[in-house]
């Protein structure tokens, strides 16, 4: 099998974060700023991804506005001839830096919603006025005309207000929502029982996204992840692993998706130690599971090898134990009954607590 080139780079410029969102998809184990790269050596894998035949790059984090040399990095981008979108919580931004990087070339903004009103989205991001600051970042984004996609990140606590979301998202005049029930991994995986969502919130989530896209063809793109605990078949996780994409961490450790360190016996490169074209085509981590080679039954045998390739190699390594395992989401899985039973469990437990994101040596303070 041949690789193909990667089409789109995911570019995590810190771990800092003023929100303290308990489904953040960072890692446990986060990278400190003084590990974080510098200007200059973003600006060159800029240059190497453009080489290798990314044409997308998302600035993600954390959040990327942590950064004060966010518009140099925009800037190197768009020199280096990528379409640079910005992965944001809107914290962080003021309506001269949003100014700033429409001029060094910004594309496209990402703004989360993690609630439809102040008191669900500032308990949730653990940030007292987040949503109003939100709002007045998302203002200011039309102002200025930048596309613009609404990220709504559901889960058992917000997904009533499901249809509030797909309204602010005509409202700031987003081209495109993302609706994304929670995955769980990294942060998420912690609040497991405070996150999941029933069986039943899920299946209405399907039925209102299906009605809304109908409703709004030709006026907003509705992009869906669902719960994908309580589904028969699993996701095709980033394309494919190796596929098309890839990530960059704050440290310049380079994965071949956001979740790919909780497999512990994967060796990942730097991009202080190797080019990305050597790392993508050479790399031992990305070729792990590239293809599918590497599956044993039910897999190998399976129509749908090539569809999905076996389903999400972090949320079996999660569940099971075993990176290589069918994805227990798949009804062809020996574990799928298990999960569907332990999804379940999850979700009756209506008073968890959330445990906060928090930064090393940095004490969370959820919003009261």
């Amino acid at each position: 099998m041949s690789t193909p080139a990667p089409i789109a780079m995911l570019a995590e410029l810190t771990h800092r974060c003023p929100l303290s969102c308990p489904y953040c998809s960072n890692p446990v184990e986060m990278a400190r700023q003084e590990a974080e790269l510098d200007t200059a050596t973003w600006a060159r894998v800029f240059r190497e991804a453009a080489d290798l035949g990314v044409l997308q790059l998302h600035l993600s984090g954390g959040e990327p506005a942590s950064r004060r040399d966010l518009t140099e990095l925009v800037r190197a981008a768009r020199e280096a001839g990528l379409y640079t979108n910005l992965i944001t919580s809107g914290i962080g931004l003021t309506e001269r830096r949003l100014s700033e990087l429409n001029t060094a070339g910004l594309d496209h903004i990402q703004l989360s919603l993690q609630g439809t009103n102040p008191e669900m989205a500032d308990e949730i991001g653990g940030y007292n006025g987040g949503f109003k600051r939100k709002m007045q970042v998302a203002a200011w984004i039309g102002d200025i005309g930048f596309p613009l996609t609404l990220n709504a990140v559901l889960h058992r606590r917000n997904l009533h207000q499901l249809p509030r979301a797909l309204e602010m998202a005509e409202e700031m005049g987003a081209r495109r929502i993302e609706v994304a029930t929670v995955q769980f991994h990294g942060w998420a995986l912690k609040n497991r029982d405070a996150l999941m969502p029933t069986r039943e919130q899920a299946q209405e989530a399907t039925r209102i996204v299906q009605e809304a896209r109908i409703h709004l063809k030709g006026r907003l793109v509705i992009d869906y992840v669902p719960a994908d605990y309580h589904e028969d078949y699993p996701k095709r996780c980033m394309g494919g692993w190796g596929t098309s994409g890839l990530n960059v961490a704050p440290d310049g450790i380079v994965l071949p998706c956001h979740a790919a360190q909780s497999i512990p016996h994967l060796t990942f490169d730097t991009v202080t130690e190797a080019s990305l074209h050597d790392i993508w085509y050479e790399g031992a981590a990305f070729n792990a599971y590239r293809g599918t080679d590497w599956m044993a039954e039910p897999c190998q045998s399976c129509e749908r090898k090539t569809v999905d390739f076996g389903g999400c190699r972090c949320q079996a390594m999660a569940i099971v134990g075993d990176a290589a395992a069918t994805d227990p989401v798949c009804v062809k899985s020996p574990h799928h009954a298990a999960l569907q039973t332990q999804a379940n469990t999850h979700a009756a437990q209506e008073d968890a607590p959330l445990v906060y994101r928090q930064m090393p040596g940095k004490l969370g303070q959820p919003a009261q």
